[in-house]
């Protein structure tokens, strides 16, 4: 074949791509899974590439590794890190479940460098791959990514919609809207206690993916490949734990147990659940948002929300909620993923969760995308709509469902009748109560004022 050169593994020779980076065992993964065509996300690859210089650190310090050769695999590895390294990273997310076929991947890539960088040769397996296994690198690397997404992209960006929110609801405080319960008119609130609700929703689950932070930054790298240890240095795990703190600056620990970070995937799978409480809380925001944007004459037409592009292709001037939409969409490709997360997690058979890669994949995915859509939320949306406060007034003006304040004084029963009443004849409540009731229509104003409504209390 031309272009392509002999490289030999375990199995025997193949011949793999001239120019590639890596060896026979990568060539034997991208001949035997052509599935998806979708690689290892960019985010695993990365913390894959700083888990070997870690690695290669700890076992320098443990004197397993001469100091020229773990010298020259962290220099290749930081290498990697500044280029473009994705296009070295060919193989399929639907692999071996124990994602070894990425794993040689890297130890072949950072190996054929790092022998290049040193003048002699460089194992991938005997140096590069030095005190790992598969078993223990591939679920250190899934809870390092995951991780650093969290800290880098996603609890910044559910921060910064909490703030956007935050001060939103301060500028609309002086709106007051009819509430809704079943869709159905009900009493009437704060336009900022609604926008507040939302922020408290998102603080809950700030709060909730911050306590799983602790058990996320546990590894079970030291577990080698059935979580005894075997074939790495007994202060190995430490180690590790501290040089890959150091690298990236997240504090990172060796696990209490690794037979269970390698036979089970359950922080993953209660990352995901917390994931996709976050999407159930984008959800309803942008439904809100959606609903509240309706019309803008046939809807509830409270808000405009702000327009970005045309809405249809036949329709001259109509504009669409496109930000909320993609929100929920979103919502429901994370619900999805975590799914996939559950029944993945299922699949710890005795000492390996076998389906590690499709576990990476969907968690990462869902960081990424609730990242993203929780920025463009806060941005796009929320910080630029406008309240039309004419509707607000109008629809105030016309609910009956504000008699439910005179409640304590005329009876639930009477109330209902005043409502029916003012439903059926399309007239205001304050008109029909002061024709049912003996109260006077100045003492009605104070008990039927929506202001005062929204603050509580009989």
């Amino acid at each position: 074949m031309s272009n392509t050169r002999i490289e030999r593994d375990s199995m025997g020779e193949l011949h793999v791509p001239e120019q590639a980076l890596y060896g026979a065992q990568t060539q034997r993964a991208v001949d035997n899974f052509p599935i998806s065509h979708q690689r290892m996300p960019t985010q695993f690859i990365r913390a894959l590439i700083l888990a070997k210089a870690a690695a290669a650190k700890a076992n320098v310090e443990l004197k397993q590794l001469s100091e020229s050769q773990g010298k020259a695999i962290v220099d290749a590895a930081q290498g990697l890190l500044e280029g473009d390294f994705m296009q070295h990273f060919p193989v399929d997310i639907f692999q071996t479940g124990s994602g070894t076929s990425s794993n040689m991947n890297a130890n072949e890539v950072i190996a054929t460098l790092a022998s290049r960088l040193l003048g002699e040769p460089v194992n991938p397996n005997d140096h590069v791959n030095c005190g790992q296994s598969s078993n223990d690198i591939i679920p250190t690397t899934i809870h390092v990514s995951a991780a650093l997404g969290l800290h880098e992209q996603l609890l910044p960006a559910l921060v910064h919609l909490v703030q956007v929110i935050e001060r939103k609801a301060v500028e609309v405080h002086p709106f007051i809207k009819t509430g809704r319960t079943h869709l159905m008119d009900a009493m009437p609130v704060r336009m900022s206690q609604v926008l507040e609700g939302w922020a408290q929703q998102l603080k809950a689950n700030i709060g909730h993916l911050q306590d799983l932070l602790p058990s996320l930054q546990a590894l079970a790298q030291g577990g080698t490949a059935v979580g005894t240890g075997i074939n790495a240095h007994p202060q190995f795990a430490a180690g590790f734990s501290r040089q890959l703190s150091s690298l990236t600056q997240v504090q990172f620990t060796p696990g209490k147990n690794l037979f269970a970070l390698i036979g089970s995937q359950d922080t993953a799978v209660a990352v995901s659940g917390q994931l996709k409480a976050i999407a159930v809380t984008l959800m309803k925001i942008a439904n809100d948002l959606r609903w509240m944007n309706s019309g803008p004459l046939a809807g509830l037409g409270e808000i405009e929300l702000e327009g970005l592009q045309p809405g249809s292709s036949i329709m001259p001037g109509k504009v669409n909620p496109v930000i909320p939409e993609a929100t929920a969409m979103v919502a429901a490709q994370v619900i999805g993923n975590d799914m996939t997360i559950t029944v993945a997690g299922q699949s710890g058979n005795f000492e390996l969760n076998v389906m590690l890669p499709i576990i990476a994949q969907n968690l990462l995915s869902s960081i990424e995308l609730l990242a993203n859509s929780s920025r463009l939320l806060a941005d796009k949306a929320i910080a630029s709509f406008k309240v039309n406060e004419p509707k607000l007034k109008e629809a105030l003006s016309r609910n009956p469902i504000l008699v439910t304040a005179l409640n304590p004084i005329i009876g639930y029963q009477k109330a209902a009748e005043i409502a029916k009443t003012a439903y059926k004849q399309g007239r205001p409540v304050i008109d029909v109560a002061l024709e049912h009731t003996d109260l006077p229509r100045s003492q009605l104003e104070i008990l039927l004022d929506p202001e005062k409504l929204t603050a509580g209390g009989v």
